[in-house]
């Protein structure tokens, strides 16, 4: 059974009851960080510890002496059990989920309610890392390397906003404006003045800067193409992350997968312009008119494709508009799906002894076919690489083939490619239409044609093997 996937929430627990039911030193360190939060502690055990006691006659923390009774709980706000007691920890558990409190029982995920972080302090800036009680060395290991990442100075610089936040808002009603000077003043030689430790020379550094920001021109909006490649999260540029992060408004295609819209700022505007073959929910004209409305009124948007703007993305037509319209424009490309998709089925597209050109295609519908160069495509010693859908298989393969390509040349069809549900098909280049259908693969689809396709079968590395390897070129494999 896995691990239910939790809410992650910062409790505000000033001057505010808090449980603690046990008396030994696991409990002494929930009731030490709890001490910090400001909570009114109450401990509740037989016995205690000479470091509690000594808490409890210093009136640090108040304790209830005995076996755990469920009215503990009648008036706080939450609770933890940490007694080497099964038994009494469950029955905290059952009580809180009767009373509605929520309940953290050490090192037993299944009964609790909530979870305790591990963190990276650096007040009031704290990173808390969660694994749901599946794995929490491995979210230790986690703040391990962060510790070792987040400068100590996090802390001083999150004072100084702290300290200027109610002015900056004041001075920068605009939401987008405040949030590019705060970039600035985090990225920035204020920055470096706090972690030289001159507060001082920050703080007149930071008003002089508000000064200079408060009295310019609102800001003119921008678009940004970004390419987010095929689905795995990892191949996504640093470029394009720092793109997404900055984003006001994010327009993303349907194929932009979940992992990818995960990385982006979480309160940008996302919009999604579906556009698939057969379903054009959105029309480019109308993607056209959404990137202009938002760059008119100062945003920045982020034009997130799958794959890459330039290769079958309508990236040329976007930028053209753009450009007559006056609006500031920068490009980041993606990995596309043929790069990708042929490097995760084991597939090079180019190879010494069967490829020495690659040709990317794109094959939509029956129009489309009707331009392309068939006796070209047709050559051997190259690899095509088909952006297509998938009903469109056997029409592709029938042309290849009427125009001399060998029906028995090696053909794959990536579908999902570099994403956890990838799947590949090989076989013959007079069969993969049937393959396709037996195996019922639905887009996205990358199609693949030449020698090359059969060292899939052997080269072949992430996700499942192919479904169908070939029989009849074994010399390619």
């Amino acid at each position: 059974m896995s691990s239910p996937r939790l809410y992650p929430i910062f409790a505000e627990l000033s001057a505010r009851p808090v449980l603690v039911v046990g008396g030994g030193a696991v409990a002494q360190r929930k009731v030490a960080a709890l001490l910090e939060a400001g909570a009114d502690v109450r401990i509740g055990a037989p016995v205690l510890n000479c470091e509690l006691a000594q808490w409890v006659d210093a009136g640090r923390v108040r304790w209830i002496e005995g076996r755990f009774a469920p009215e503990w709980l009648d008036d706080v706000w939450l609770a933890i059990a940490a007694t080497s007691d099964a038994a009494a920890n469950a029955a905290v558990a059952a009580a809180g989920l009767a009373r509605r409190v929520f309940v953290n029982v050490v090192d037993d995920a299944a009964l609790s309610s909530f979870q305790v972080p591990a963190i990276v302090d650096r007040s009031p800036l704290v990173v808390a890392i969660s694994s749901g009680g599946a794995a929490p060395i491995l979210a230790r290991r986690v703040r391990e390397k962060l510790e070792t990442l987040l400068d100590p100075s996090l802390a001083s610089l999150a004072r100084l906003a702290e300290r200027w936040r109610g002015r900056i808002r004041g001075r920068l009603a605009d939401l987008g404006r405040r949030r590019r000077f705060l970039e600035r003043v985090f990225d920035g030689p204020i920055a470096d003045l706090v972690r030289s430790g001159r507060d001082d020379a920050a703080d007149a550094a930071l008003g002089a800067a508000l000064d200079r920001a408060a009295a310019q021109a609102l800001p003119r909006g921008s678009v940004v193409l970004v390419g987010a490649g095929p689905g795995d999260p990892g191949l996504l540029t640093l470029k394009g992350l720092r793109a997404l992060n900055e984003a006001d408004v994010i327009l993303h295609d349907r194929l932009v997968s979940r992992d990818v819209l995960a990385l982006a700022r979480r309160d940008a505007t996302f919009v999604e312009v579906a556009k698939e073959a057969g379903n054009h929910r959105t029309t480019q004209d109308g993607i056209h008119a959404l990137m202009l409305e938002h760059a008119q009124a100062g945003r920045r948007v982020v034009r997130l494709k799958g794959g890459d703007s330039f290769i079958f993305g309508r990236g040329g037509e976007e930028l053209e508009f753009l450009r007559s319209h006056g609006i500031a424009y920068e490009v980041v490309p993606g990995i596309t799906a043929a790069l990708a998709c042929a490097a995760y089925a084991g597939i090079p597209l180019t190879h010494r002894d069967h490829a020495q050109s690659v040709r990317l295609v794109t094959a939509h519908c029956k129009d489309s076919l009707d331009t392309l160069d068939w006796r070209a495509l047709a050559a051997e010693r190259q690899t095509l690489a088909v952006y297509m859908g998938v009903a469109g298989l056997e029409a592709f393969g029938a042309r290849l083939i009427a125009h001399g390509r060998a029906g028995s040349t090696p053909a794959a069809l990536v579908e999902n490619g570099s994403r956890r549900e990838q799947r590949v098909v090989i076989g013959r280049l007079d069969d993969i239409a049937r393959l396709a259908s037996e195996h019922a693969v639905r887009s996205p689809a990358l199609l693949l044609v030449g020698e090359v396709a059969a060292l899939g079968a052997r080269l072949h590395w992430y996700g499942a093997p192919p479904l169908q390897t070939p029989t009849s070129y074994a010399k390619a494999a």
